[in-house]
């Protein structure tokens, strides 16, 4: 067939690995202290204590979290949370309830939703998550090599 054309599956991007859930605080669990690190984490069970990650942190519908402020580059929040929020992207489901102020750059909602607090939109976020090594493209072993000479 000459106008006939082959079909092709189009190439969809694959979402970068810290968009995605690793870790998984389970129900049932009751979790006293900070969590920080870099990666995806859901939360189904009870936590108290700051949260700095840098990725995608999800509160799950059994999910409950008490702390002074949760920094995130992306939150999803379907229980409740009882903290300010610094986070890229923002999105709060049917379920959940957030009591705490909002500094973000992308902000969403299902009908239902609840915030009782203030939302500031910003253009830009600098998360400054102590403790996390800024990326550079550079190893632990080069840094280390670097650090002899």
């Amino acid at each position: 067939m000459v106008f006939s054309k082959k079909k092709t599956n189009p190439v969809l991007p694959s979402a970068p690995s810290f968009e995605r859930v690793t870790s998984v605080i389970g129900p049932g669990i009751n979790w006293k202290g900070d969590l920080k690190g870099k990666g995806g984490v859901r939360i189904e069970g009870t936590l108290e204590g700051d949260i700095s990650m840098r990725g995608l942190v999800v509160i799950g519908e059994s999910g409950r979290v008490t702390c002074e402020q949760i920094k995130a580059d992306t939150l999803v929040v379907a229980g409740i949370v009882k903290a300010n929020i610094l986070a890229t992207r923002l999105e709060i489901r049917a379920t959940g309830r957030v009591w705490g102020d909002v500094v973000t750059t992308s902000f969403s909602t299902e009908d239902g939703a609840f915030l009782r607090g203030q939302i500031r939109m910003e253009d830009q976020i600098d998360l400054d998550i102590d403790g996390l090594p800024a990326e550079t493209g550079q190893s632990e072993e080069n840094l280390e090599q670097k650090e002899e000479n």
